[in-house]
C-alpha cells in the first residue's frame, strides 16, 4: 500500500542510524574502528599495500599474451 502524503515510513536503516550512540560503532558500518590516540596504523602500511598490489598486478599481467 503506498504511503499517503503527510505520513513517513521508517526503514531498518533509519532505525539503526536513529539508535546510534557512537557513530564509529554503528552496526551498519563495516570495518570502521575508533582507536585510541597513538593506536592508528602507520601510513607506511597503506603505501606498502599499494606497492605490493601494484607489483602483483604487473606480475600477473606479464602472463597475458600480446603485451609489449
Amino acid at each position: 500500500m503506498p504511503a499517503t502524503s503527510g505520513t513517513t515510513t521508517q526503514t531498518g536503516a533509519h532505525a539503526v542510524v536513529a539508535d546510534a550512540t557512537d557513530p564509529a560503532r554503528r552496526p551498519d558500518v563495516l570495518f570502521r574502528v575508533r582507536r585510541e590516540e597513538g593506536q592508528q596504523p602507520s601510513a607506511w602500511w597503506m603505501i606498502g599495500a599499494f606497492v605490493g598490489v601494484s607489483a602483483a598486478v604487473i606480475f600477473l599481467l606479464s602472463f597475458v599474451p600480446g603485451g609489449a
